[in-house]
């Protein structure tokens, strides 16, 4: 059993969490790791306002356990989700990419904010806007990592802030667990590995897949949704590397986002025009590579497309082989962390 700043700040059993992941945290898989002692995140960006709220009362429907919410604050929709998620009183609201406006109003009913970061010299200025605790993505991470890796990021980072740490990038079992305390982070974040739970929504394929990849069958560039970030090895996802600028799907895109996110052609300019202006803005070009990027994902996701779709992953997956139950995993990635330090602190030198 381990008791760290993180299970002590957040109320849960055990120091793992859910990475948010666009339309694959759902309520179900979310409510499942709260259940199973760990901390689920439901991820909001993708949701209209009515659509975070049903989402968040479904969790607590199935679920008595703290929970948090996540959303990416440059994007359509951030100020309507982070105000529903207030009025909701939900127990933590985690954001990435945006300065977090609502941290006092979060900490009036009793609330933690948990800010992620990629790069070392974010996290005290994250701390010092009120952040109770940061997630911090190294380079192995699906999606949005930066250049360094967990080995370098945590331990620079440990030794910036004294908030408690929450590591993200490479870890899928109770030895990267051991490993996440040791370099002085309070737990850790697994994204790909509740990816591939019976619980999880992903399509089978796309499972096998990852259950099938190696630690070399990810592709890591700014083509896949306009940021820098890792993707499962695809034959899309290898053309994508190769393409140009994709201006007639970036062109369907878009009227996908804006279909799923129930916005009026006047709102979808606007967004536009804010997320431009805004001081962690994206060019036009990067908004329409992240149109693309999420049609894409939607087919992997929702139709098993492992021609023509694309999955967030992170290098991990060369390490994810079976398709446990969330409780299952949980528990097994805790008894290996034991055994782990505690075949540590036996052996001599």
């Amino acid at each position: 059993m381990f008791r760290t700043r993180m299970t002590q700040m957040f109320g849960i059993e055990h120091p793992i969490m859910m990475a948010g992941m666009n339309w694959i945290t759902e309520p179900k898989l979310v409510s499942a790791v709260c259940n199973a002692g760990g901390l689920g995140i439901l991820a909001i960006a993708r949701c209209t306002p009515q659509e975070t709220r049903e989402n968040i009362r479904q969790i607590r429907q199935m679920t008595d356990k703290p929970f948090g919410v996540n959303q990416i604050l440059v994007g359509p929709g951030a100020k309507e989700n982070i105000a529903v998620a207030i009025e909701e009183k939900v127990p933590i609201i985690n954001y990435s990419l945006g300065k977090p406006w609502f941290v006092n109003d979060v900490h009036a009913y009793g609330g933690k904010v948990v800010g992620t970061i990629a790069i070392a010299k974010h996290a005290a200025k994250a701390v010092q806007m009120g952040c109770d605790a940061l997630v911090v993505t190294g380079h192995e991470a699906a999606a949005h990592g930066a250049a360094a890796t967990s080995m370098v990021l945590i331990p620079l980072v440990a030794s910036l802030v004294r908030v408690p740490l929450i590591a993200a990038g490479g870890f899928y079992d109770g030895r990267g667990l051991a490993a996440a305390l040791a370099l002085g982070a309070d737990g850790i974040s697994m994204g790909s590995r509740f990816m591939v739970v019976k619980e999880s929504m992903v399509h089978e394929n796309f499972k096998k897949l990852c259950m099938e990849a190696t630690e070399q069958d990810t592709l890591y560039a700014n083509v896949f949704d306009g940021m820098d970030g890792r993707v499962l090895k695809t034959k899309e996802a290898q053309a994508m590397m190769k393409r140009g600028f994709p201006m007639v799907d970036a062109f369907k895109g878009a009227l996908l986002i804006k279909r799923l996110m129930n916005l009026s052609l006047a709102k979808f300019a606007g967004i536009s025009i804010e997320m431009l202006r805004a001081e962690e803005g994206h060019p036009l070009m990067v908004l329409a590579r992240q149109a693309v990027g999420n049609m894409k994902h939607l087919k992997a996701l929702n139709e098993g497309d492992v021609e023509g779709g694309i999955l967030f992953a992170g290098q991990c997956c060369g390490g994810i082989t079976d398709n446990p139950t969330t409780r299952e995993l949980i528990d097994r990635v805790i008894s290996e962390a034991e055994a782990t330090l505690a075949k540590m602190n036996t052996q001599k030198v």
